[in-house]
């Protein structure tokens, strides 16, 4: 397991845009962002796999958000750009030494949390 810790939240209009960070104490092959609102399920929102070209990406944020990885420091983001009032939760950073990317957003694969980041969007 390693420690993770997001920051960058924070309130946004709707349109505009964030950054969000999560440190790590080592690497991993698998990095995600989950994301909860108030009274849904947590659900993926994108992962970042060692040795894929390519992340992936819940449909809901294909083409707003990108996912990257810094190697050397261990540090993953998410660009959030033209955001959605539905964009509104608690997200959160998740690690896992192993994942598919059939199923990437199942949350069994994750060893790793951190304790989140509140996104607040408003219209």
């Amino acid at each position: 397991q390693v420690q993770l810790v997001e920051s960058g939240g924070g309130s946004v209009q709707a349109g505009g845009s964030l950054r969000l960070s999560c440190a790590a104490s080592g690497s991993s092959r698998c990095m995600a962002w989950f994301r909860q609102a108030p009274g849904k399920e947590r659900e993926g929102v994108a992962v970042t796999i060692s040795g894929r070209d390519t992340p992936y990406y819940a449909d809901s944020v294909q083409g707003r958000f990108t996912i990257a990885q810094d190697s050397g420091t261990n540090t993953v983001f998410l660009q959030m750009n033209g955001v959605k009032p539905e964009d509104t939760a608690m997200y959160y950073c998740a690690a896992a030494q192993m994942c598919s990317s059939i199923d990437w957003y199942q949350e069994i694969w994750y060893d790793s949390w951190g304790l989140g980041t509140q996104v607040t969007v408003s219209s």
